[in-house]
């Protein structure tokens, strides 16, 4: 499914974004590694279904198949409605990450909670709005939920 693209008035162009989400079901595991095959798509390189607050996660940005080299991928903290948490200065509200030569970047996420990375890129082709035509915005979002690492169960001796 292609999303529709929107017109963001403050950005002055049309965004489409192709988001995914991995969740751990039934206990398959199988296939997070592999593209779907999106116009753009950031490709796990460590199991999403596996990782705890202070983990690394690295993903591979690609565009029509391929890596985006250097690509800036923004990443944000969702810590869930239940859950407070804001960050202590605007600046750390989104985060930003260079991937390298092969598109791929690493983030350790300091807490639990979901984490987007968004990865945006400009279409070779604008779409018209009023008249004139407009730059698009192309974002590959993936949203990853980190685990809170849990103080370890005591051993039981016998």
């Amino acid at each position: 499914m292609e999303p529709v693209p929107y017109f963001e008035k403050e950005e002055d162009c049309f965004i489409i974004h192709y988001t995914k989400v991995y969740v751990d079901a039934f206990g398959d595991d199988e296939g997070w590694d592999k593209p779907l095959g999106l116009k753009t798509e950031i490709v796990p390189l460590v199991r999403p279904g596996g990782l705890y607050a202070g983990n690394s996660f690295q993903g591979q940005v690609l565009l029509d198949g391929k890596p985006v080299p250097h690509s800036e991928v923004e990443i944000e903290w969702y810590p869930g409605p239940s859950r407070r948490g804001q960050a202590p200065v605007e600046s750390l509200i989104t985060q930003t990450v260079r991937a390298d030569a092969a598109g791929v970047f690493t983030y350790t996420a300091p807490r639990e909670g979901w984490w987007g990375f968004a990865a945006l890129n400009e279409a070779e082709k604008g779409l018209p709005f009023q008249g004139t035509e407009k730059p698009v915005e192309l974002g590959a979002v993936l949203w990853v939920h980190f685990q809170p690492l849990l103080p370890p169960t005591p051993l039981k001796l016998k």
